[in-house]
């Protein structure tokens, strides 16, 4: 067993800390509560790659997705860094293999967001005149002598977007949704992905302000007022606001529901069935003192959510992004690193705890740094996490999802 040692900062506080993460040089099983020097429970490590490995000590990462590609199967993760976004293949997964970078468009930034359709990749920055980078994925299948720096095959700024905080993509309509830019009042920025591109500006809706993170879909829950409509989980600051984004020209505000202990309305999934929703608050534990929260939405009328219990962990690390799954949530806890839970009581308004895997072991302190994002979509089963100051983690939580 290897070490690296990590310099990172704690976010706004401009704190900055050391210390020694353990690099794994092969996979580790989860055993007696740890695998390659990190704590864990039921999920094993497959690999970890560290900054040093993904372009430089001091090149921070922070969001991530993924791509398989459709006619091989490989899988790749695309991670969000500071300069720009790196690639790596994750089709042996023990051993992935960093095949290169894609430049920030213009200056680096702590924030960069990416999401797919088809088989392009759409990127984009909070860093002033970064607008929307089009990567065509299909030029990682051929990498020959890795790493390489890739170019993009499109840039979109529809003559105004300059810079934006996250990218949402229902990959069932073909529309992305550009979030918290300088467009729109920062709210949600529709763009036809139909030809990728040459990606087309569709309209906004902007009646309620600034949007930090939304999941669009196209409906199948419970409501028939809305079945059939493509429809916006939006996370607003302070309330969730949903939204019906079927006509691209005239938007339609469904409901725009707050809850007690608002801190900052970060980030939430719908489960498959979108009959729940849960929301993460990013500012909750810090502004009140209080554990690792998240909330349970009951969405059976999206004209009014209705908040159905709140789940309080043993841990105050702060809750950054949250997917689900089928039965499985898969949260990235800043601090306190990857935490699963299962949706058996959901409907009661809990959530049970089923594994994790701390990819950062010094504490569980609500600060933000540590685990950034979860990548849980891959068909192998493989979840990439993304730690901030640490690199990219490829976790099997193979016990947790056999298990009854």
């Amino acid at each position: 067993m290897r070490s690296t040692t990590v310099r990172g900062t704690l976010g706004a506080f401009g704190l900055v800390i050391v210390l020694t993460t353990p690099l794994a040089s092969e996979a580790q099983p989860c055993v007696a509560g740890m695998a390659g020097g990190f704590p864990c429970n039921r999920v094993d490590l497959l690999a970890f790659m560290p900054l040093e490995q993904l372009g430089g000590a001091t090149v921070e990462a922070n969001d991530l997705w993924g791509w398989t590609d459709a006619e091989t199967g490989r899988e790749f993760v695309l991670l969000g860094m500071r300069n720009g976004t790196a690639f790596i293949e994750i089709t042996n997964p023990t051993v992935p293999i960093y095949l290169g970078r894609l430049p920030t468009r213009s200056a680096s930034s702590s924030w960069r967001d990416v999401k797919v359709h088809k088989h392009h990749a759409f990127i984009v920055s909070e860093a002033s005149a970064h607008g929307m980078q089009v990567f065509d994925l299909t030029a990682l299948l051929d990498v020959a002598a890795p790493p390489v720096e890739f170019s993009i095959v499109a840039h979109y700024n529809a003559e105004f977007l300059s810079n934006a905080h996250n990218i949402a993509i229902n990959e069932d309509s073909g529309f992305g949704y550009i979030l918290g830019s300088n467009t729109c009042r920062g709210g949600l920025h529709m763009v036809n992905l139909d030809k990728p591109r040459k990606p087309q500006f569709a309209g906004c809706f902007s009646a309620d302000g600034y949007t930090h993170d939304a999941q669009c879909v196209s409906y199948v829950g419970p409501d028939s007022d809305y079945r059939d409509s493509e429809v916006c989980f939006a996370f607003n600051e302070d309330t969730l606001t949903i939204v019906d984004v079927t006509n691209k020209a005239a938007p339609r505000s469904i409901s725009r529901t707050s809850y007690p202990g608002v801190g900052y309305t970060h980030q939430g999934w719908v489960s498959d069935d979108h009959m729940f929703l849960l929301l993460g608050d990013e500012a909750d534990e810090q502004d009140f003192g209080h554990n690792t929260v998240t909330r349970i939405w009951d969405l059976a009328d999206l004209d009014r959510p209705l908040l159905i219990g709140v789940h309080e962990a043993p841990y105050a690390a702060i809750d950054h992004n949250i997917y689900i799954r089928g039965r499985l949530v898969f949260q990235a806890n800043n601090r306190a690193g990857l935490r699963l839970f299962n949706l058996d009581a959901v409907a009661d308004g809990r959530l049970n705890p089923a594994g994790f895997f701390d990819i950062y072991p010094l504490d569980n302190a609500p600060r933000f740094n540590g685990a950034w994002s979860v990548y849980p979509f891959f068909p192998s089963g493989v979840v990439a996490v993304s730690g901030v100051e640490q690199g990219l983690f490829l976790l099997d939580p193979a016990a947790v999802s056999s298990s009854p």
